[in-house]
């Protein structure tokens, strides 16, 4: 089946299209995507990944034409940043 992969770090971003079989778990297809070769930072015990915007675990199956995606932590806290004005 055809997924996607896809992270960003600050400098640039990767997004990957794989075939992968039948009831492959999001963690099977990150590993097998090379994301964690190309981006040594990422830590899936610390970072959430999801599926199309919606958080899901690391053995959650995916189905065909889904996009797994990688989120970077948060660095700032959201309520301590200024706001900035548009």
């Amino acid at each position: 089946m055809n997924i996607g992969v896809a992270y960003s770090d600050k400098f640039k971003q990767l997004w990957i299209k794989l075939e992968v079989p039948d009831r492959s778990t999001v963690r099977e297809i990150i590993e097998h995507s090379g994301m964690l070769r190309k981006f040594p930072e990422i830590n899936l015990d610390r970072q959430q990944v999801g599926v199309f915007g919606k958080i899901v675990r690391l053995d959650s199956v995916v189905a065909e034409g889904d996009r797994v995606e990688i989120y970077r932590e948060i660095t700032a806290d959201p309520e301590l940043v200024e706001r900035r004005d548009e």
